[in-house]
């Protein structure tokens, strides 16, 4: 192995401080703020945008920075770790802005991703459904071909940010013609676009970011909605996916960092017991030092996944991303409970706002998708296990 073989390069390490800066002018304050008041991580969002830091995965023909998943996960981390995650960078640049630089044509490359890059352009991601939930070969959501449209009808649940995107891309199925059979596919939907209706779903964290049910009624969008072929099958729509789950992990790896930051910083200073700080003590002690382990690893298995996706090797890629996904919703869920564990009463109040990260720690084992599925996955590809499901 060369001395390098687990460092970033110096490029990576320089955007991260830049990320840090920009993130560090907004922190934790500015999200509880916004979430309180109803208000949106626009400020931020633009500002990221303008500083290149949302499009750096973005090919540089088109506004982009010309790097890739590596440099995006680590852009996420960073402000997740400034306490300021960008819960919309896993679905427009990495989900969206991915899926349409490997399958879109010229003319669609050209006209989203260059506002994508820049954060001009929302594009938000509409695949679960609530009577599919993991299992996506279920959805039905429909897409049937009418003239020089497509017609799209169904429902969504949990898509996020829809109330500040401009478009949705949909995971929709297209008939088969000689088979019958329903076969994925991809399009961009304005939201505005009539039969388009979206409706809240309340949720018990406060977050910016909303999530909402979607209603499409007859939706038509023209024939150049379509990214990627009818027929291309399950590859275009990993082609984004994996980074979601890449992006996931990074972001958890991002909330870790802080609430582990917060927990250590109050060990060092509270002091109950003879004049030693309570850092002091094991029992305090050793559960952080845990969570910095866990971390670790966490943090190299998405720079493993990441690394394998800007080399192209998509199926390994799956692999890892799965891994790293799994591996940095347990940390987080585990460094947010020490953290409020090491603050002890004052862990569940306002005023050190850990609160609220709980909850939203608890979502990284949940979404994109639970780690239940994420074991059945690592069983039977990485184990060779038979099916279970």
């Amino acid at each position: 192995m060369t001395q390098t073989a687990f460092t970033e390069p110096e490029e990576r390490v320089a955007l991260r401080e830049a990320v840090k800066k920009l993130a560090g002018k907004y922190g934790r304050e500015y999200v509880d703020k916004q979430a309180r008041e109803g208000g949106k991580m626009t400020e931020m969002w633009l500002e990221m945008g303008q500083a290149g830091f949302l499009g750096v995965n973005i090919p540089e023909e088109f506004g982009g920075g010309g790097g890739g998943m590596s440099d995006l996960a680590a852009v996420l981390e960073e402000s997740a770790a400034a306490g300021a995650p960008l819960l919309m960078m896993v679905v427009s640049p990495a989900i969206c802005g991915s899926i349409i630089s490997r399958c879109g044509t010229e003319e669609q490359k050209q006209r989203w991703l260059p506002s994508i890059a820049d954060g001009t352009h929302l594009m938000a991601f509409g695949i679960t459904e609530a009577d599919a939930g993991s299992n996506s070969h279920q959805i039905t959501t429909t897409a049937t071909r009418d003239g020089d449209h497509w017609v799209l009808k169904g429902q969504k649940t949990f898509i996020s940010g829809v109330d500040e995107a401009q478009s949705v891309l949909i995971v929709s199925r297209t008939e088969d013609a000689k088979t019958g059979k329903l076969k994925p596919a991809l399009f961009v939907v304005p939201t505005d676009a009539p039969g388009f209706t979206k409706q809240p779903i309340p949720m018990s964290w406060n977050a910016p970011e909303k999530q909402f049910t979607l209603f499409l009624d007859d939706v038509r969008v023209p024939v150049d909605a379509l990214v990627g072929d009818e027929d291309g099958g399950l590859w275009q729509l990993f082609a984004g996916l994996n980074p979601e789950r890449i992006m996931g992990g990074a972001m958890s790896c991002g909330l870790a960092r802080y609430a582990l930051d917060k927990a250590v910083a109050y060990a060092k200073e509270r002091s109950v017991w003879k004049d030693q700080p309570i850092g002091a003590h094991q029992g305090i002690a050793h559960p952080l030092a845990k969570v910095k382990i866990e971390l670790e690893q966490a943090r190299l298995l998405w720079q493993k996944a990441a690394a394998l996706y800007d080399a192209g090797d998509d199926f390994t890629a799956g692999e890892y991303a799965n891994m790293a996904k799994y591996a940095g919703g347990e940390v987080a869920c585990n460094a947010t409970d020490v953290a409020v564990h090491t603050h002890g009463g004052n862990g569940l109040t306002q005023e050190y706002g850990l609160g609220n990260m709980l909850v939203a720690a608890r979502l990284g084992r949940i979404a994109p998708v639970s780690r239940e599925m994420i074991l059945n996955f690592v069983a039977m590809h990485s184990l060779g296990l038979p099916k279970s499901y």
